[in-house]
């Protein structure tokens, strides 16, 4: 058989990303899911940082003990682990790993990417949950439509500046 193909960076890559995406897979499904304790660490601190954020800027806060964020007079928000952002962590990381790049940029910039992921998420919640005062519809909207686009644009962002700044041409 030959195997020349793996020479190609981009195959290389590809088989990167694709073995630590399965690695990835069977460890959260296995062992991180089962006990809940990082979805509901990142969950609670998600809610935690955006109450605070929404009753700075005067509105007055609800949450539940499950996963529930609102502001007074709307149906609120319900935090599930899909939405808690550490899915999204792992892809920026796996990126960032599979990429050429030093080891020393690599352990800098993946905590700065993965803490400004959360600042984004925490935004969403805090934008997703004064829309819910308004429209339930728009809402639903802006959590289905514009934030899948905001976010995954924005780690797309991360990653150029990942390529163009950091890695090893």
């Amino acid at each position: 058989m030959n195997f020349s193909f793996l020479r190609n960076p981009v195959v290389r890559f590809l088989i990167s990303v694709f073995t630590l995406y399965i690695i990835w897979y069977f460890v959260y499904k296995l062992w991180i899911q089962p006990g809940q304790k990082l979805d509901l660490f990142v969950i609670d601190l998600t809610i935690s940082i955006s109450k605070w954020i929404l009753e700075f800027l005067g509105y007055t806060v609800y949450t539940g003990a499950d996963r529930l964020i609102g502001v007074d007079g709307a149906s609120g928000l319900w935090i599930g682990d899909n939405c808690n952002g550490i899915a999204l962590f792992a892809l920026f990381a796996w990126f960032i790993i599979a990429y050429n790049g030093k080891i020393k940029y690599k352990l800098i910039f993946i905590p700065i990417g993965i803490i400004s992921i959360q600042l984004l998420n925490v935004l969403r919640v805090i934008i997703l949950a004064i829309l819910d005062t308004y429209s339930r519809a728009w809402t639903e909207f802006n959590h289905t439509y514009t934030f899948t686009i905001v976010i995954y644009g924005f780690i797309f962002f991360l990653w150029m500046i990942w390529v163009n700044r950091f890695s090893e041409k």
